[in-house]
């Protein structure tokens, strides 16, 4: 995909399991659904698809899997960060043979102590210098406990192989403080619906988010109606969503992100061990909030 779109809707996908094994075919099920509610592409090995519970072996068969269910024009962006700068090379430039069109690289962080500008920098330098896909920054600071500044990104988008940054904070005011310091042509994406109507209304171009895993077409009308300059019907989508959004997320987290897609006709499973499915308390409520969204009759 030589001109790699960057604008609109991007589900990052949770990974199936059954029985505590990857389940490819029901993977490959969702991603074919999903293809058709008007989202621009898809994220595979983010948080939300429990990347960190995965082998090698497993990563690269999720990616080779979901790179075949997909149409050929939408891209697939590839969470391929590791804690060493090496390792990640490697595993972007694997992922980009097995066709992945950019990779989504989290900030290492279990020396998070010696994580400075300086740090942060040479690493993400160092990874785009020698990928051979393009390299997005991912900033999701309640996992990782770094945050990049304006400044980090500021200096990285200058890189020409640095296309954007997904920014899972919520912090509309950082969204701006993004958009007000990058060159031109780096691509900021809002990383949780429940800023999505606020970074658009800023100028963002589109969002990564685990709310589109349940309400792809709701996520896809709010980003048309910014675009079409009808911010009502935008910002009480918005106000619709909220609570869903916050179920899927800090509330009841993957679990109830994979709870939520079993109810509305994809296949979510439950979370690989430690994490736990949720419990049928949980799925009541969480059931109810799809409903008061009109997300379930």
């Amino acid at each position: 995909m030589a001109d790699l779109k960057l604008q609109g809707v991007f589900p990052p996908i949770p990974t199936p399991f059954v029985d505590g094994e990857v389940s490819y075919e029901r993977l490959a099920s969702n991603v074919e659904k999903w293809s058709k509610t008007g989202i621009s592409g898809f994220v595979v090995l983010g948080s939300n698809g429990e990347y960190p519970y995965l082998s090698e072996e497993e990563k690269r068969n999720v990616v080779r899997t979901v790179i075949r269910a997909s149409p050929e024009h939408l891209p697939v962006i590839v969470g391929s960060g590791c804690e060493s700068t090496r390792e990640t090379i490697r595993l972007t430039n694997d992922c980009a043979e097995l066709g992945a069109h950019a990779a989504l690289v989290v900030t290492p962080h279990y020396y998070g102590g010696k994580m400075d500008k300086a740090s942060l920098v040479n690493h993400y330098t160092v990874i785009a210098d020698q990928a051979a896909i393009p390299i997005l920054l991912y900033n999701v600071t309640k996992f990782t406990h770094l945050n990049l500044t304006a400044d980090v990104v500021s200096t990285l988008s200058g890189h020409p192989n640095i296309v954007g940054i997904k920014d899972s904070n919520g912090s509309v005011s950082q969204l701006g403080e993004y958009l007000e310091a990058v060159q031109k042509d780096f691509h900021v994406l809002v990383g949780t619906a429940g800023a999505f109507f606020g970074g658009l209304a800023l100028g963002c171009e589109g969002g990564i988010l685990a709310l589109a895993n349940v309400a792809p077409e709701a996520c896809v009308k709010m980003y048309e109606s910014v675009g079409a300059g009808q911010f009502r019907a935008a910002r009480d989508l918005q106000l619709r969503m909220i609570p869903v959004n916050q179920a899927v997320t800090a509330t009841y987290g993957i679990a109830g992100l994979k709870a939520a897609m079993d109810m509305l006709g994809y296949f979510g499973g439950d979370p690989r061990l430690p994490l736990l499915p949720s419990t049928e308390k949980e799925n009541a409520e969480i059931r109810n909030v799809l409903i008061q969204a009109h997300l379930l009759t």
